[in-house]
């Protein structure tokens, strides 16, 4: 029974579940073509529990990226993040991290992209710039990065081989002896 039958849910638990249905909609269709209607059906919930905690949309796609980036940024160490991230996005099924289809599929979207940018991009940048003492570290973390979203437009989205069907401990082993010229200290 839904909270719109009139089972009376823990706000927590319903704010919880439209964050996961918003994550998994997004990664799959992008903002635009995701409903608040199909992610508060997602979630067993109605669509105005959606605007009460999230306010809009926009908002809730803003906290599913800044969750998502949070949480890799909080549980791995700046030598790791790079490595743990690629691993992350080559698991396969739906125990990989989702957010860079969500940001491929959505960052056309105008203030989204904008905030795409600044959640995953400028973070992950300044702390893998930390991973050299060279003057241009900023470049290097964004070169990093553009190979990490390249990766991911290739493997996943244009499937083409043989990075799409490649052992992720082989692109992970092949991939990190090359970005260390750039960032000495990524393991």
């Amino acid at each position: 029974m839904t909270e719109q039958a009139g089972r009376r849910r823990d706000a927590a638990a319903t704010r919880q579940a439209l964050l996961d249905a918003g994550a998994k909609l997004f990664a799959e269709r992008g903002f635009d073509r995701t409903t608040v209607r199909d992610i508060a059906d997602l979630a067993g919930a109605n669509q105005a529990l959606l605007f009460r905690y999230f306010g809009s949309k926009e908002a809730l796609f803003e906290e599913v990226i800044a969750r998502s980036g949070r949480e890799h940024l909080e549980t791995h160490p700046p030598e790791r993040l790079l490595s743990a991230s690629l691993r992350s996005m080559l698991e396969p099924g739906g125990d990989r991290n989702r957010t860079l289809e969500t940001y491929l599929r959505s960052s056309g979207s105008g203030e989204v992209g904008a905030v795409l940018r600044q959640e995953i991009g400028d973070e992950y940048a300044r702390i893998l710039a930390t991973l050299t003492d060279a003057p241009d570290a900023e470049l290097r973390a964004d070169l990093a990065l553009a190979w990490l979203m390249g990766i991911g437009v290739v493997r996943e989205l244009t499937g083409k081989q043989p990075l799409a069907g490649a052992d992720p401990d082989d692109i992970v082993r092949l991939v990190l002896t090359a970005v260390r010229t750039l960032l000495e200290r990524a393991e």
